[in-house]
């Protein structure tokens, strides 16, 4: 399988690259790890008229703390971030997460801005992104502007974007005492594409949820946050069967040849019940 023709740039700064996606207009693509752009062109399911390889743009490659976050460049590998030392004392739901996605030789490829423009309501990045309540950093030609995640997803591969815009870092809140967070996915086989997935963050203080976020994904147009019935409780199985049931509620799962629309609600409920249960079982034990 060939793609269409296309015309080729590889620009070496950002401003260079900004102004070839200004020019090139709508059909104007931007590559960085190709994970995801070069099937869809092999299968000729998108045919840009241009693409714009961003890896020689400097800056754009960096994890750095600042704050109380972590900030990651978008031409960070997901392999880089998996074994960043950074992600893995800060962003405990992340390190949780990425081996999660795709295979070790695609995360050594893939980027974690790709994956995250890319908004595969399937991919694990997005939704821990929205878990935990963190940001998109765009730029355009026009001027720079940071997104929440929870207003960045808009669809299936949609966000809120504007035509020449470009992610180049994204925001995620580091952890701190009295947090705690838990990751669950369910696919097929290791690699695959998340069947269903769900993400849990709280906070505990006195013995009690201070505040809490619950997401699942694959199961919906978007990562999807659950409206959590977890404010000044103290988790036990019951709360956790609880917040299950309220993902349940707001799972819309498409049923396919692999799993049907029930199923995915039944195991959606179930990864939910885990992640709040482990979450809280991390947040005391950071809190002690």
């Amino acid at each position: 399988m060939k793609p269409a023709a296309f015309e080729y740039r590889r620009p070496e700064s950002l401003e260079e690259a900004l102004a070839e996606l200004r020019d090139g207009g709508p059909d104007a693509k931007p590559l960085a790890g190709g994970q995801s752009l070069v099937p869809l062109l092999n299968l000729r399911i998108l045919r840009p008229s241009l693409l714009v390889d961003l890896n020689r743009v400097p800056g754009l490659d960096g994890i750095a703390e600042e704050n109380g976050s972590v900030r990651v460049g978008a031409l960070v590998r997901q392999g880089a971030l998996e074994r960043s030392p950074v992600a893995r004392r800060r962003l405990p739901l992340v390190a949780q997460c990425l081996p999660h996605v795709g295979h070790f030789a695609t995360r050594n490829r893939g980027t974690v801005g790709g994956s995250v423009a890319h908004a595969d309501a399937a991919g694990e990045l997005p939704l821990a992104l929205v878990a935990l309540g963190g940001s998109v950093v765009a730029t355009s030609a026009d001027g720079r502007r940071e997104l929440p995640a929870d207003d960045f997803f808009v669809s299936h591969f949609t966000t809120t974007l504007a035509p020449g815009e470009l992610v180049v870092e994204t925001v995620w809140p580091a952890a701190s005492p009295g947090w705690g967070y838990a990751f669950e996915e369910l696919s097929q086989r290791h690699g695959d594409y998340a069947l269903t997935a769900a993400a849990c963050t709280l906070r505990v203080e006195d013995g009690r949820v201070a505040a809490a976020r619950v997401a699942v994904g694959a199961v919906a147009d978007r990562p999807l946050l659950v409206g959590a019935p977890l404010a000044g409780e103290a988790v036990d199985e019951s709360v956790a069967r609880a917040v299950g049931a309220a993902a349940v509620e707001a799972a819309q799962p498409t049923g396919t040849m692999h799993a049907s629309a029930a199923y995915l609600r039944h195991v959606t409920g179930v990864l939910v019940e885990r992640a709040v249960l482990r979450a809280w079982r991390n947040a005391m034990e950071a809190s002690a």
